[in-house]
């Protein structure tokens, strides 16, 4: 059976989604591929509705994760969601604002005065480059001269505080294959979904999510999204907003072809006549 839900790439409602606690445990659960288990939303910066902003959302989280040996960790988890291409110094600006924060660093324990471990999310409705894969993972590791690998040196609390983990989604290379646990929850993403009558609907085969309580849950939530006459109105503000961005588009890249064709034209002449002058220069040398 089919079912309709708000569709969570629109800011307003992907906001709406994330504050559930038990979403945001799900969602980042799976993009990290370890168990989340506690979030706690922090502060977190949703662009103003007006015509000369770009949509562009962040939040952070704190998490307790559990790592491979057991042992709960905390992180920072920095998400960054944007619908159109976006200059990579915006992402910069807002993690060098995270570095600089001083509610992330430990406050206590044997890390104290170092920074909580970051990861940085992104959630793109755009490709980057030719790369086809729909979820990159970016890591480090630390390496001796020789290349090899040193122990626990990705750990230390010195070295976590000064570089981090990307995990980058790339919404356009969601086609509805579920081959894991995250194409699944990503798969309410994906815009191959979206309806005919409105792309702020997505259209979902409840049959594939009927036997997993969470994703249930979120589809739940994605549906009290359609009821909400305030969120709906939220979703017609950014409609309006891509809509401008796309016709300034528009009309810069109408702009700069007519720019590229009036320099051909004039550069036309300018040939002709270094040409010439060359050809006077060479005559005079020969006489």
């Amino acid at each position: 059976m089919k079912i309709t839900v708000a569709n969570p790439i629109y800011d307003s409602v992907f906001k709406f989604l994330m504050e559930d606690e038990r979403i945001a445990k799900t969602v980042l659960s799976a993009l990290l591929k370890k168990e989340v288990v506690s979030v706690e939303m922090r502060r977190h910066e949703h662009p103003n509705i007006t015509r000369d902003k770009i949509s562009m959302f962040r939040i952070d989280f704190a998490a307790r994760v559990r790592e491979d040996d057991g042992t709960i960790r905390l992180v920072l988890i920095e998400l960054q969601k944007t619908w159109v291409d976006t200059e990579t110094l915006r992402f910069r600006r807002y993690l060098a604002a995270q570095y600089n924060a001083e509610e992330n660093i430990m406050p206590d324990g044997k890390d104290k005065g170092y920074a909580i471990p970051m990861i940085a999310v992104y959630l793109l409705g755009h490709r980057i480059g030719d790369i086809d894969k729909p979820v990159v993972y970016v890591g480090h590791k630390a390496l001796d001269y020789d290349g090899k690998e040193v122990k626990n040196g990705e750990k230390d609390p010195f070295i976590s505080s000064l570089i981090h983990d990307s995990i980058i989604v790339q919404i356009p290379l969601l086609h509805g294959k579920i081959n894991n646990r995250l194409d699944k929850v990503l798969s309410v993403f994906d815009q191959s979904h979206r309806t005919e009558q409105s792309q702020q609907i997505i259209s979902l085969d409840e049959h594939l999510y009927r036997d997993d309580k969470e994703m249930m849950h979120i589809l739940h939530r994605l549906s009290l999204a359609t009821m909400s006459a305030e969120l709906r109105q939220k979703m017609n503000d950014e409609d309006e907003i891509i809509s401008i961005i796309e016709a300034r588009d528009t009309q810069v890249m109408r702009l700069n072809k007519i720019v590229s064709e009036k320099d051909a034209q004039l550069s036309e002449p300018l040939t002709a006549l270094i040409v010439r002058d060359l050809r006077r220069y060479r005559f005079h040398q020969c006489v």
